[in-house]
């Protein structure tokens, strides 16, 4: 009988050795050689699962999460035939390593590199490449991968972004010749409106890492901190006259890249370079794509302890199945597979081969994390206020997503460091509910890059912003701490959501202060509970409310009967709304609820402009704004019928940032107008307000170029040297750059008594990104100003900070019976910039109600 069972087991290892030995190559399953055309998305599953099931015991596939259109994401792990079991105890090690989780690592340990394909959905030769990287990984007769799998796990997400993917690849297969036709001026070359290149909602999801506003991020960067790889490589294209770009990479590093990532970005660079000029394949390093910004996949990456990397392929959109190009030749797809899958072949191999060093740097990285954190401040301590509840909610979500630690004060005291409200360097009074994040953490370099105050930028010459620190962008009080602050991890007790001790009130009372506000108050709406609020501060029953408060009374929601009560206090809760209630409609100081100046709130019928010549980006923010982030109903429109819109159908029309030059030409512009005297409301965000500047019935106006003071100043430089204005060529970049302001944060100004700024107070920080000022209107209410000294952190070019001064930013005009809203600042910005999220809701329910 045993005998028997040792010849079964013989028997079936042989029929799994065969089984392996036949695995299909790509062509084999796709029936077509990769490169000759675009493979959909769902053919990539199909191949991933096959390999899947036909290499069991060196390839493991995970679905982690759906898209917002329902395609799945993965994750294909691949390992030698001795970690694969022990996939689960590799991943805990590795965790160990880090310090984010306790114990010792157990039996031996290979290096983890994670590789992330097809991002933006338009780079579609990741996804193609993809496929023969995993074949050759899993191919039992690959003698090469089978030694790199002896020391590397090797993590695989083949398609980052299907939607986006899925996009381009049908537009292309409708658009494109048998074949491909290689003319640049082809039809298939000339992507159409809004491109493959964001995902379902319009986001970059490549500068989504550290935000996680999107649906894939999130569920992908959960998976990712359940293993923090020593190595990670994000696959990319860029314009099809370029060659191939890897590492190392552009200036500037941000300060807390380490001497051994700079290091080993080198050494990667290397292993890619010998295949690179083996091949005689044109490349470059060195320029572009610097690592400052922390939401990238190679910077977000590197600030988890991970040597990240990004690989650019010329191609993108244009390339299709051939291009050609200026010199002459022409770029294949076939060209650009060969290039991803060499470069994806070599990271892994550099990895296999420098294991031993990658974990002990990993580990070295992790400890100086927990015991000797770099940076001036040691800690960041938010002042935790009941004004401020909503805001801090979001911003601890946040960090639990990112695995970041935090905890409380615990007692009062004191300490000295920066205020992010003064921008000053002061005596700080810390009370023991206070929220406190210190920087001795296992993920310390991440909290000082998304806390820090200011930026350390050794070169302008940056591919994105330059200032996101988490207090601006969350709107809290909060403070950078130079010495240690201890940390309780006692909570304190939550105060009452609900303050209501009268069955059936007056009226119900709900402060305006965050954006869980305004979900409360759209959900009533869409209950059909009228809500009214106060235009003025009031004090009623001992307690003091600020303008803005909504006021849910009794009379009006008759129809409502014992609905009412247990509606509103439900949805209250649903959204840690703060709820308190009056047995009066008096009040000891402000306007009785009968009054004019608590004004009903209309549940607005909404619109918003898509299309050629809107910024898709800029449209996607609102978009996932109202579906995905407050839950409320809006109607898209696009561009290509405009015109032949009845807008009376409409309370609210958005105009997203974009060229209008096109769209709303004299005589629908002319349509628009009429529509506002009637009472519409229409929202001009960034470009679009500079659009309707200048224009007739419009008291938007851009400011002059050349401020006087700084015209005065560049002449009396020429007198003194009349050479001062010869430049370089080799400077012409950096030159331009005195002309820009590349995503700084500046302390706007609020006239708090506009709803428009109503639970904001005298100011909030927004991040400007855009050279274009607006003078004060001369009639209309001037909401957000910069005045001098607004400045708060960020790169602002020398050119133009006379202009970023004595400037409009938000603004509204009376047309007729209706409103125009100018919001000079975009306050969605790819959906991270909390603290403008309730200034934008209030644009659209609040003013002009």
């Amino acid at each position: 009988m045993k005998r028997f069972f040792a010849l079964a087991f013989v028997l079936l290892s042989m029929q799994a050795a065969l089984a392996q030995q036949a695995i299909k190559t790509p062509e084999q399953f796709l029936g077509y050689k990769l490169g000759k055309q675009f493979t959909t998305h769902a053919r990539i599953v199909d191949y991933v699962s096959y390999l899947a099931a036909q290499a069991p015991n060196r390839m493991k596939l995970q679905e982690y999460g759906r898209t917002y259109e329902g395609r799945p994401l993965l994750l294909a792990y691949i390992a030698s035939e001795e970690n694969l079991p022990r996939l689960e105890q590799i991943r805990e090690n590795n965790l160990r390593l880090a310090g984010v989780q306790n114990g010792q690592v157990q039996g031996s340990q290979p290096a983890i590199v994670w590789l992330s394909y097809n991002i933006h959905g338009n780079e579609s030769v990741s996804s193609e490449a993809v496929m023969q990287v995993l074949y050759d990984l899993v191919n039992p007769s690959n003698a090469q991968t089978k030694q790199w799998l002896q020391n590397a796990v090797v993590i695989l997400d083949p398609c980052v972004n299907p939607d986006g993917r899925e996009r381009y690849v049908q537009w292309y297969k409708q658009a494109s010749n048998q074949g491909g036709n290689a003319s640049p001026y082809a039809w298939e070359h000339w992507e159409p409106w809004p491109g493959g290149r964001p995902n379902h909602y319009y986001f970059d999801l490549n500068r989504d890492w550290a935000w996680q506003t999107q649906i894939e991020s999130k569920q992908r960067l959960k998976e990712y901190n359940s293993w923090l790889p020593q190595v990670h490589a994000d696959f990319h294209e860029m314009g099809p006259e370029s060659p191939y770009y890897f590492s190392p990479a552009a200036k500037p590093f941000h300060e807390s890249i380490t001497p051994w990532q700079r290091q080993f970005q080198n050494t990667i660079g290397d292993y890619n370079r010998q295949y690179f000029d083996k091949n005689n394949w044109l490349y470059f390093t060195r320029e572009n794509f610097d690592l400052f910004y922390p939401s990238y996949g190679d910077t977000w990456p590197t600030f988890n302890g991970a040597i990240g990397m990004t690989y650019e392929q010329g191609g993108s959109g244009r390339a299709g199945l051939a291009y050609k190009k200026q010199d002459g030749d022409t770029l294949t797809l076939v060209d650009r597979i060969a290039h991803h899958v060499t470069a994806s072949e070599a990271t892994i191999k550099a990895t296999s081969e420098k294991a031993d060093q990658l974990k002990q740097e990993f580990r070295k990285y992790h400890e100086n994390n927990l015991n000797k954190p770099a940076g001036d401040y040691k800690a960041f301590v938010i002042k935790n206020d009941s004004r401020s509840a909503g805001n801090i909610k979001a911003l601890t979500t946040y960090l639990d997503n990112q695995g970041i630690k935090y905890g409380y004060v615990g007692k009062n005291t004191s300490a000295k460091g920066f205020n992010y409200s003064t921008g000053k360097d002061e005596s700080i009074k810390l009370g023991q509910n206070d929220l406190v994040v210190s920087m001795y953490q296992p993920k310390s370099t991440l909290v000082k890059v998304l806390f820090e105050p200011r930026a350390n930028l050794e070169d302008s010459l940056t591919y994105d912003i330059t200032s996101w620190a988490l207090p601006y962008a969350y709107g809290v009080q909060a403070y950078a701490v130079k010495n240690k602050v201890d940390v309780s991890n006692n909570k304190p007790a939550a105060a009452s959501a609900q303050s209501i001790n009268i069955a059936k009130p007056y009226a119900y009372l709900a402060r305006w202060n965050s954006l869980n506000d305004l979900r409360f108050l759209t959900e009533l709406m869409k209950q059909d509970v009228k809500v009214r609020m106060a235009e003025k501060a009031f004090e009623t029953e001992g307690q003091k409310y600020e303008a803005g408060t909504l006021i849910i009374t009794r009379t009006g929601n008759e129809r409502l009967s014992d609905k009412l009560d247990a509606t509103v206090r439900e949805l209250a809760a649903k959204y840690d709304v703060t709820l308190s209630a009056t047995g009066t409609g008096f009040v000891s100081s402000g306007a009785d609820f009968g009054s004019g100046s608590v004004r009903y709130l209309k549940m607005p019928k909404v619109a918003v402009m898509s299309g050629e010549g809107v910024s898709p980006y800029g449209f996607g923010e609102v978009w996932h704004y109202f579906e995905q982030q407050i839950g409320y109903p809006v109607t898209v429109l696009n561009t290509s019928y405009f015109s032949n819109v009845p807008l009376h159908e409409f309370d609210v029309l958005i105009l997203p940032t974009g060229n209008y030059s096109k769209v709303l030409d004299e005589k629908t512009l002319e349509q628009v107008k009429t529509w506002v005297r009637g009472g519409g409301k229409l929202i001009a965000m960034e470009s679009a307000a500079g659009f309707l500047a200048g224009k007739k019935d419009f008291n938007l106006k851009k400011k002059d170029a050349k401020e006087e003071e700084g015209k005065d100043k560049k002449d009396k430089k020429e007198k003194e040297d009349p050479y001062a204005n010869l430049r370089t060529y080799a400077d012409r970049e950096r030159e331009a750059l005195r002309e820009e302001v590349q995503g700084s944060v500046f302390r706007v100004d609020l006239d708090k008594t506009h709803p428009l700024a109503f639970g904001y107070g005298d100011s909030y920080f927004a991040l400007v990104r855009s050279s274009d000022t607006f003078q004060f209107l001369e009639e209309g209410w001037n909401v957000g100003v910069l005045k001098k000294n607004n400045y708060a952190t960020g790169f602002v070019g020398a050119d133009i900070k006379q202009k970023l001064q004595d400037a409009l930013i938000l603004g509204t005009q009376n047309m007729g019976r209706g409103q125009v809203v100018y919001l000079a600042d975009n306050p969605l910005f790819r959906g991270f910039w909390q603290s403008g999220k309730l200034l934008f809701g209030n644009a659209v329910f609040v003013v002009g109600q």
